[in-house]
């Protein structure tokens, strides 16, 4: 992958490596749901072990994968010390941010503050199917814009949420969200694929978790012009998160490319893992939908090779911090083997060594 912004032009190095951390989706069997958990449970213990900074959790509804990531972080607050834990994303359309900033803020505070809450915005996937369970008085009412975020970000902050407060009786009553997790506003995170959504995200004083996704804006390339550059497009991407942010330059940005290495892999698994990432190379070729999403590439290969891509990265060579995304479908024993050799062979590759 080329990373370069400008042909000809030589690529500035890479920012030293300082958080390193992976994304998992937590699949299960639904014949077997708690066997799938407790393998997400162990994965976030071994990351731990491995000297991970950070563990993320995908969220899925009605899926086989974690439908409630704040409950997972919740167990697996209580099954390490250290490891930061993350959600990558929450999406608010499916949340009352009320109730949601009452459960972030409470398990934040059984962590010992290590949540990253991560969230993004739009109308929940498949709506039309599943509104009238999700929302059957107000479905065509409901706003799934940036305000519910602001909603979301203010009780989290300690804005007012009611207009009363005092003792009635023998209760005491609270006009802000109660916990309140001091510190837990700071660690608040926006999954975006926009110009616009990292706009806003840096307007707004969050830090921004960037995808393997992209979309692909402004007018279609001319024929023969070559593909469009997901590095590219990324890299304007955090670029204005960073111009719009209060903290410019040192405003969190977190990665999460999908990297595979095999340093420690059987023969069965590195073929199975470049089956894997051959079937998906056909939707990095081009823009999808009508979307225009772009996909980055998975990176297969030893740790040193890894590297090598991630060092000519036009955006990776712009960020600090990654969560490197887990595949799908793979099987825990894969999981192990993977990390493994991110946090011993990638990681110190990539100028960062396991944390203790």
């Amino acid at each position: 992958m080329d990373g370069s912004v400008e042909t000809g032009v030589t690529a500035p190095a890479s920012r030293p490596l300082r958080k390193l951390g992976f994304l998992t989706i937590g699949l299960f069997d639904e014949a077997d749901p708690r066997r799938g958990h407790e393998s997400t449970l162990e994965i976030i213990e071994l990351g731990e072990r491995l000297g991970f900074d950070s563990a993320w959790l995908r969220h899925r509804h009605l899926q086989y994968g974690i439908s409630s990531p704040v409950a997972v972080m919740a167990a697996a607050s209580q099954r390490t010390s250290r490891i930061e834990l993350g959600t990558a994303v929450i999406p608010l359309g499916w949340e009352n941010p009320l109730r949601l900033a009452e459960d972030l803020a409470t398990v934040d505070l059984l962590s010992g503050g290590r949540l990253n809450p991560g969230i993004s915005v739009g109308p929940p996937m498949h709506y039309d199917t599943v509104k009238a369970a999700l929302y059957p008085d107000t479905a065509d009412a409901e706003d799934f814009g940036f305000e519910r975020v602001r909603r979301l970000l203010g009780f989290v902050r300690g804005e007012a949420a009611s207009d009363f407060s005092g003792t009635e009786g023998f209760e005491v009553f609270s006009d802000r969200v109660q916990p309140h997790s001091a510190g837990l506003g700071e660690r608040m995170w926006y999954g975006g694929g926009s110009l616009r959504s990292a706009r806003w995200a840096g307007e707004n004083g969050m830090n921004f978790l960037t995808s393997s996704v992209v979309k692909a804006e402004g007018p279609e390339p001319a024929t023969g012009s070559g593909p469009v550059d997901f590095a590219g497009v990324q890299l304007s991407h955090i670029r204005e998160f960073r111009a719009h942010h209060p903290d410019g330059e040192r405003a969190r940005v977190s990665q999460g490319l999908v990297v595979i290495p095999t340093d420690s892999a059987t023969p069965e698994q590195r073929a199975r893992y470049e089956a894997y990432a051959a079937k998906r190379l056909p939707r990095t070729t081009a823009p999808q939908g009508p979307g225009r999403l772009l996909f980055a590439p998975d990176l297969v290969g030893t740790s040193a090779e890894i590297a090598e891509q991630l060092h000519a990265h036009a955006a990776f060579r712009e960020i600090d911090e990654v969560a490197f995304a887990l595949p799908f479908t793979f099987e825990h024993e894969d999981y192990v083997q993977i990390l493994t050799d991110i946090a011993t062979k990638l990681g110190p590759a990539l100028g960062r060594h396991p944390a203790v």
